[in-house]
């Protein structure tokens, strides 16, 4: 990722933010970039107040959800593939939380299945979130994940790997 896409990045969403009445000052940590192959946009929530994070957070993650794919989707618009950079977008602590969540909801549905031999529905989770847990588990060689159902009623499915369906 170059300098002129974390820019860009910076100054898409504040001026999102602005044009929805926040004002807050966007920074970048490229360190997770080599990690998590994804440049975090973090909204500084310091000038905000707590009906303001939770108005740009939304219900479950959701406005901050869809604030991250119109980020994704408008900063690589008509960009080559090679170009392409993933943004995550970060306000107060957030997307930490929630993966650290979703990494304890992962490792409690691999211990179920293992335990009981049935499959683990899990529910009410973003396709963002579901990618996640996919990845998650995709350590766990004696298990598969798929995804069953459509959205909004679309859900995680943990199985033992010999009783997984073919497709996934």
């Amino acid at each position: 990722m170059n300098e002129n896409q974390i820019q860009r990045g910076q100054q898409w969403l504040g001026e999102l933010l602005h044009l929805a009445g926040v004002k807050a000052s966007i920074e970048a940590d490229t360190a997770r970039l080599e990690s998590e192959g994804s440049c975090w946009l973090i909204i500084n929530a310091e000038s905000l107040s707590p009906e303001q994070v939770q108005m740009v957070t939304g219900s479950k993650g959701t406005v901050l959800d869809a604030i991250q794919y119109l980020a994704n989707t408008t900063l690589n618009l008509g960009q080559p593939e090679q170009d392409q950079q993933a943004y995550t977008v970060e306000l107060d602590g957030y997307r930490a939380r929630r993966q650290a969540e979703l990494q304890a909801m992962a490792e409690a549905a691999a211990q179920q299945v293992r335990d009981t031999g049935q499959e683990f529905e899990m529910m009410d989770l973003s396709a963002a979130e579901r990618r996640q847990i996919h990845t998650f588990l995709q350590a766990f060689e004696d298990l598969e994940t798929y995804s069953r159902g459509r959205e909004p009623d679309r859900r995680l499915v943990v199985k033992r790997a010999s009783d997984a369906p073919d497709s996934i």
